[in-house]
């Protein structure tokens, strides 16, 4: 059986008229950790557009490059580039082959991208990734129900040190991003 690498989480969220995007740090291989301060997030498009990546590292450093591609080709149109990117994933056979999930936001939209052929933009708002995505979401529907008035910055941090406390694939260095 080969071993693979996982772990990661990144939370996506718009609130209050603010984007933001948070990732942790933590790389695992099987059952050991071997870096705690990765980077999971970047801005696009001269700052305009965020995203973050879940799965093996070279899969998802590849679909940055060619989303990066695809915002050029389409005038830094989120959904368009995002639609286009899946159906270049789907239809190349060397990109079926990658294993890694991207979320996306400007400060209007936001969506998860993966090679299932799926651009999903939540009903909310918020999306997660990865394998404390479950935890930091549920944290973040939570956080902004109860606090309205927090910032997405702060939501997205504390969403991920409440899924940091609970996934052992999640650490508590965690890296924010945001678009106002």
């Amino acid at each position: 059986m080969t071993s693979r690498p996982h772990g990661t989480t990144i939370l996506a969220l718009i609130h209050n008229g603010t984007a933001a995007i948070a990732g942790d740090g933590q790389v695992t291989f099987d059952d050991m950790v071997l870096k705690g301060s990765a980077t999971k997030i970047r801005a696009m498009a001269d700052g305009k557009i965020l995203a973050g990546y879940a799965g093996t590292a070279g899969d998802a450093l590849t679909l940055f490059d060619l989303f990066e591609k695809k915002l050029e080709e389409y005038d830094n149109n989120l959904r368009r580039a995002s639609v286009e990117l899946v159906k270049e994933w789907r239809t190349d056979k060397s990109l079926q082959q990658l294993e890694a999930m991207i979320a996306v936001c400007d400060r209007e939209s936001l969506f998860i991208i993966s090679g299932n052929g799926d651009v999903v933009q939540p009903d909310d708002q918020i999306v997660a990734i990865g394998s404390g995505g479950p935890y930091a979401l549920a944290a973040a529907r939570a956080l902004v129900w109860a606090s309205p008035k927090t910032t997405a910055d702060k939501i997205a941090r504390r969403s991920l040190e409440i899924a940091a406390d609970i996934c052992v694939f999640t650490n508590h260095h965690i890296s924010v991003e945001t678009l106002s």
